[in-house]
């Protein structure tokens, strides 16, 4: 990518940036938390600059154990975000390891949580003018699968949660919950697939088959004789009704709250032309290419906002599609999982080196941080701050 390319880019989104802090210091909403009310109003925000450091994972594709980054100390984490240059920090409410990361609420928190973290980084990345949002996997819950085994294909990090009456009763009062009273500006909903069944070989649980005859009205015809359209139809119906669900339980809890939507395979057919595409407020193509983001645009709601995703496992270029999201309007986000106890990842030894010197996650931070300080992809980072060399 051209450097002249890219300082005109940056230009405008620094601009753009200013526009928006004028807009967000005229426009503010109170913080259901009861902090402090100077965040912009959550769906004025006129771009999106998030990032996540990601609690799911200990490293590769194994999951953190239950309590594992429980010494997450709030201060130091909105601060991180500050450096980035983010002006949404998406954290969490309820992990993959089924726990949640606040206190007192419907779902247990992580053992030996020190701080009632989610609450406290609402309070405050608000007072910051940051967004906080939460997250709630759905197609996994290893806590909730071993206290309810008839309803789970075991409990490994995987899809493994059939959508019953029973799992979205409790995923409905876990949403609720959240909303009500931790002062997320909204949450991500990740993981909203069908269960694999690895566990049984394919073999449907009992609990499923009474779902599939709830849905289809027609008994479960078995594994054998179970036909792709039949599989496909119920799919669909499924996640439609776990969607409604989710929507549901959040506007519930508040209207305005942001129910962001993350999809791993932006085209799958089990949810293109979905209610869920016309009635989710953000969609995420976290396959991060830009191809996949606009193959969705027809189908989205006329309020719905797009976003695309750098993490190193989806392999997409930060230098390419950072500008070409920009350029077309496109909200950006980035995840990866913390390097040290605390959960963070060390800033400084990324943002002071050259771009071309990095690879992977450290790649798509340092042009993301540039992207989202508003300067251009050769700034220098000096003394806490990017510096442009002529």
């Amino acid at each position: 990518m051209k450097n002249r390319y890219w300082k005109a880019l940056a230009s405008g989104v620094l601009a753009c940036a200013a526009i928006a802090s004028l807009v967000g210091a005229a426009r503010v909403q109170a913080d259901p938390a009861g902090g402090n009310p100077t965040r912009p109003a959550a769906r004025e925000i006129a771009e999106i600059k998030a990032y996540c450091l990601d609690f799911n994972w200990i490293g590769g594709r194994r999951a953190a154990p239950p309590g594992h980054w429980s010494a997450a100390d709030p201060a130091e984490h909105v601060a991180w975000y500050r450096t980035l240059g983010a002006n949404v920090i998406q954290t969490f409410a309820v992990s993959k390891n089924g726990y949640a990361w606040y206190k007192d609420g419907v779902v247990p928190e992580q053992p030996g949580l020190e701080h009632d973290f989610l609450r406290e980084v609402v309070r405050l990345g608000h007072a910051e003018g940051m967004l906080v949002m939460g997250y709630f996997v759905i197609a996994t819950n290893p806590r909730w699968g071993r206290e309810n085994p008839d309803y789970s294909y075991g409990t490994p990090a995987d899809y493994h949660l059939p959508y019953t009456d029973r799992y979205l009763a409790f995923l409905a009062a876990s949403i609720d919950d959240a909303v009500r009273n931790t002062g997320i500006d909204g949450f991500m909903i990740d993981w909203l697939w069908q269960p694999r069944r690895r566990s049984t070989g394919g073999r449907w649980i009992d609990s499923e088959k009474a779902l599939y005859e709830q849905l289809m009205g027609e008994p479960f015809p078995g594994e054998d004789q179970l036909t792709p359209a039949q599989d496909l139809a119920y799919s669909r119906k499924a996640i439609d009704r776990a969607w409604r669900t989710i929507r549901d339980a959040a506007r519930n809890a508040n209207p305005d709250v942001i129910i962001w939507l993350t999809v791993n395979n932006i085209r799958h057919p089990h949810v293109v032309d979905s209610a869920m595409y016309q009635e989710a407020d953000w969609i995420m193509n976290e396959a991060g290419d830009m191809r996949g983001v606009n193959a969705v645009r027809p189908m989205i709601g006329e309020h719905t906002r797009l976003l695309t995703c750098l993490a190193a496992w989806n392999r997409a270029d930060a230098t390419q599609v950072v500008p070409q999201a920009l350029e077309a309007g496109v909200g950006l986000y980035g995840f990866t999982r913390p390097r040290t106890a605390g959960g963070l990842v060390p800033l400084e030894p990324i943002l002071s080196r050259p771009v071309s010197e990095l690879r992977g996650d450290d790649r798509n931070i340092a042009v993301l941080a540039r992207a989202y300080h508003g300067v251009p992809i050769d700034a220098v980072w000096k003394d806490g701050r990017f510096v442009v060399e002529e």
